[in-house]
């Protein structure tokens, strides 16, 4: 991973370096371009939309315009592409090379479809696990991709629910883990909500195989959408929720699943931690070395890192407008601000290390630009 001085240098450098200059350098002087460390949506001044790349060197590796806003991504295991999805409602996902930082294609959702932003490879890094909406009957889903086959669509997964968002393939290798946020969207009426009154969200279990959904938990109030999660190395899953009820209200914001004995809870936290997150989170990241988890919350303007066998709350870090987040280090992270900014955080410290600033606004989700198995 992005080491703390390649991060100062991405912070410092990176803004300066155009897409071309970054690509051709190396080449120019007879030397392989340096591995991709981070990939995110990331939009400009004007509002234009773009896929945007930073190496291990700091430099901007690429720039990559969109017609949609994008949303999150995955890298492919031992492969050379990470996939970016188009945010709900858009049609589109786009597959970059790593190894040049080019575009390679852009994979349609099809009449009737619409990508929710969120995606995961199988281990082999053959096939592609992408949530969808059929938005003519509302139908939520999982569909398969065949990478090796030009991302070609080899099977469509029901999960019995609407608005399917974030998912993770569980260290096990065979099952799925889908946050269902139960929210119904359409293409025609952009990101209107269009049932909040009759939600059902949901944490799903998945068997990748067969596409059968193997468990099913609730959250404690209809209208806890759930949207993001990771997972740990020993299975336990941290879900966040975005509560559609009443702004005045505070019910419990995160889900706890711990895979080996089914036991499903929904962390406590002090009631003033609780409304200072607004009832919306964002990114949710695992540390693959501590059993630490990030929840980044860009209303409220603050990350908090909790402990995930325990749920107990470590520490509440200030963050304007924060929302990116990816496991750094042995037990930090690293997380990303719709201002521009770049930051490092750990549970020992309440104030987030600042480590400079792009010319951009960082989308919600931060993708690692080489894959880190579980």
């Amino acid at each position: 991973m992005l080491t703390r001085r390649g991060f100062l240098k991405a912070s410092l450098a990176g803004a300066s370096v155009t897409a071309a200059s970054a690509c051709s350098t190396g080449a120019l002087l007879g030397r392989p371009a340096p591995p991709l460390e981070l990939v995110s949506a990331v939009n400009d001044a004007e509002g234009r939309h773009y896929i945007s790349g930073v190496d291990s060197r700091g430099q901007q590796r690429f720039q990559i315009p969109v017609a949609e806003r994008c949303h999150g991504g995955c890298p492919q295991p031992h492969g050379d592409h990470v996939v970016v999805f188009a945010r709900r409602p858009g049609r589109e996902m786009h597959v970059i090379n790593t190894r040049n930082g080019q575009l390679e294609r852009s994979v349609h959702a099809g009449d009737g479809y619409h990508y929710y932003g969120h995606g995961v490879y199988s281990p082999d890094a053959r096939l592609l696990y992408v949530t969808m909406n059929n938005y003519h009957t509302s139908a939520g889903l999982v569909r398969v991709y065949d990478a090796f086959d030009g991302y070609r669509q080899v099977a469509d997964f029901d999960l019995q629910g609407i608005g399917p968002h974030e998912l993770r393939l569980h260290p096990d290798g065979d099952t799925l883990i889908v946050a269902l946020g139960g929210i119904e969207t359409h293409p025609d009426y952009d990101r209107i909500k269009l049932n909040l009154d009759r939600m059902e969200p949901a944490l799903l279990l998945l068997d990748r195989h067969s596409g059968v959904v193997t468990a099913r938990y609730t959250p404690s109030h209809h209208q806890l959408s759930c949207r993001h999660l990771d997972v740990s190395p020993d299975g336990v899953v941290i879900a966040g929720y975005q509560y559609e009820g009443p702004e005045w209200e505070t019910p419990p914001l995160l889900a706890r699943l711990d895979t080996a004995t089914g036991v499903f809870s929904e962390p406590e936290l002090p009631q003033e931690e609780l409304a200072g997150l607004r009832n919306y989170t964002a990114s949710i990241a695992i540390s693959r070395h501590a059993p630490l988890a990030v929840v980044t919350a860009p209303l409220g303007n603050r990350a908090i890192i909790i402990n995930y066998r325990t749920g107990e709350l470590l520490q509440r870090v200030a963050v304007q407008d924060v929302a990116g987040a990816l496991p750094f280090g042995e037990q930090g992270f690293v997380v990303t601000s719709g201002l521009g900014g770049v930051y490092l955080l750990s549970a020992d410290n309440d104030q987030a290390v600042p480590h400079g600033s792009f010319p951009v606004r960082w989308d919600n989700h931060l993708t690692p630009g080489q894959f880190i198995g579980a």
